[in-house]
């Protein structure tokens, strides 16, 4: 394949469908404001077709280790959990054992980096992005954090005693010194609905704007602000003939909805719904991020030998009646549920690295954000196998190489199927019946038990309506039924369920998503330890990091 391409992989936080222009081209509107984006896809591949899990924590471990989360977490968990009786499994994210993608770009001599949320383990320096083969990092490991604080979270010394607000960001192998105060800056207000235990610091009472903070406070700066400076600062500093892979995982635009306030007031025309004006606020200080960096490879001469893959990380969230701000018009649901909502999710393929015949396609092959493992192993010319995990019994790797299908090679995408997984308890509190409660099988897709925000937004999502979509649940067991079927291709929406006229298919499904049940990989992650808040506070000064094997 020649010389290696540097590659850079933009894992955005809970980017909804309809928050990108080239997603509302049948329904444009000013709101959307994503240029730099937009540029990228015209001149790159647009994947139509590129899944991940439903929520966070389990598509970033997927995508770090190679591996369906059904194989490696799927489940949200805090990150200070922890199972003195599993050293391998017992921890939040990815097993232990399991190699990470960064690791074998290093082993074809990529320097690898990353800056933004990990939420793949934090637990041991095994489980850190430094222990999973990124040379450097500034990161947080939480779900989510206060933008201009850090913080998120508390500790107590004593049972008994005071709470003091814990920082999380961390710099390779130490707590950042660069950023994060536990004095808020603004009134001491307890956590409620809104930040969704994201910001110890967070306000809501007594507050005209709920969720909405424009800052800076105290001098504190502005979360992704960081990671875009880090970046530039190591890109700037790189030897162009070293291959570098790059993990860009920004905040944005996960709640809190936090912002720059010059980049709300770009948006005052948006009057009768704040969420929504913050949330494409955010877009919009993303898009400008994104052209910064973008500038700068075409400044070190680096672009031309870049390969760009963007995706989002699970659907926009429309939860909550819309107070944390996506939309995923026209596809059904939203984060936390298997609707395509959920789990299609805006993806791309950009850069100078990408055969010129690809450029401003659409490609619809099934990709998934584990196929990137694979992909871009054969892309450095290493063995994408997993030795280490198999020798502790875990399980290998399920990713596809599609770079034959990405650069044009091969038409056909090589993966057919993906098993949807779910964790023990949804979202809306239900109950899921296995593991794997759904199956996307070539152009059909099959949902078993309850599938919560069984309902679709507008092109102008969330307005000055009222609606609580977690609360509206499509029982595909209900009344002796077996499953819900669609057929996703020709209905991409998800109105027609085919379960009564197409029984024969209806059953293949079923019998094709029982065999990848028998492989779900549920290990007991444990209990939140108290360790965590203890190393926290005395060896970290009030940082969050590993806590076990330290």
């Amino acid at each position: 394949m020649g010389a290696l391409p540097h590659i850079l992989f933009l894992l955005v936080d809970d980017f909804g469908w309809a928050n990108t222009g080239w997603h509302r081209l049948e329904h444009p509107t000013a709101e959307v404001s994503t240029p730099n984006m937009d540029a990228l896809v015209k001149n790159g591949l647009e994947l139509d077709r590129h899944y991940v899990y439903k929520f966070c924590s389990p598509t970033r471990s997927a995508l770090q280790s190679g591996r369906n989360p059904i194989h490696v977490n799927l489940e949200n968990v805090d990150v200070t959990v922890h199972n003195p009786s599993d050293p391998i499994s017992g921890f939040q994210g990815i097993p232990r054992n399991m190699t990470g993608i960064a690791e074998k770009m290093r082993s074809a001599g990529y320097y690898t980096a990353m800056v933004g949320k990990w939420d793949a383990g934090m637990a041991t320096p095994d489980h850190t992005p430094q222990g999973r083969g990124y040379m450097h990092s500034l990161n947080y490991f939480h779900h989510c954090n206060d933008y201009w604080t850090s913080s998120v979270g508390v500790c107590r010394e004593q049972l008994l005693g005071p709470a003091q607000a814990v920082i999380d960001l961390w710099d390779t192998q130490v707590p950042s010194t660069q950023n994060g105060t536990s004095a808020c800056g603004r009134a001491d207000q307890p956590v409620d609905l809104y930040s969704q235990g994201c910001s110890t610091c967070f306000t809501t009472k007594n507050d005209a704007n709920p969720l909405i903070e424009f800052g800076p406070f105290n001098g504190s700066s502005y979360n992704d602000e960081l990671f875009t400076n880090r970046m530039l600062d190591i890109i700037k500093a790189h030897d162009p003939t070293t291959p570098l892979l790059f993990f860009w995982a920004p905040h944005t635009v996960h709640i809190p909805l936090q912002v720059p306030k010059k980049y709300v007031d770009e948006f005052d025309f948006i009057t009768d719904n704040k969420y929504r004006k913050v949330y494409h606020a955010m877009v919009k200080h993303l898009d400008d991020d994104v052209g910064k960096v973008v500038e700068l490879l075409h400044d070190k001469g680096m672009y031309n030998d870049t390969l760009i893959v963007m995706s989002s990380d699970n659907g926009g969230p429309v939860y909550f009646n819309g107070t944390s701000g996506g939309n995923n018009y026209p596809l059904r649901g939203g984060k936390m549920n298997n609707w395509e909502g959920g789990i299609r999710v805006n993806a791309f393929v950009s850069g100078g690295y990408l055969p010129a015949g690809r450029r401003g396609q659409k490609e619809e092959g099934l990709i998934t954000a584990w196929d990137w493992y694979a992909t871009f192993c054969h892309i450095a010319g290493v063995d994408a196998t997993d030795t280490r995990a198999a020798l502790a019994g875990l399980p290998p790797i399920d990713s596809h190489n599609v770079w034959p299908l990405v650069s044009g090679a091969n038409m056909t995408s090589p993966r057919i199927a993906i098993p949807l997984g779910s964790p023990p308890v949804n979202f809306d509190g239900t109950d899921s019946i296995n593991p794997v409660n759904g199956l996307i099988l070539g152009q059909f897709k099959v949902l078993i038990g309850k599938v919560a925000q069984a309902s679709w937004q507008g092109p102008e999502y969330p307005n000055a309506s009222k609606w609580m979509s977690q609360g509206t649940v499509e029982d595909c067991s209900a009344d002796g039924k077996k499953g819900c079927l669609f057929n996703i291709f020709e209905d991409p929406t998800e109105h027609n369920d085919l379960a009564s006229t197409m029984p024969e298919k209806l059953d293949e499904m079923l019998a094709a998503l029982a065999v990848h049940q028998k492989t779900a990989f549920t290990p007991n992650r444990g209990k939140i330890s108290q360790q965590a808040c203890d190393v926290a506070i005395k060896k970290y000064g009030g940082t969050w990091g590993p806590f076990v094997d330290i």
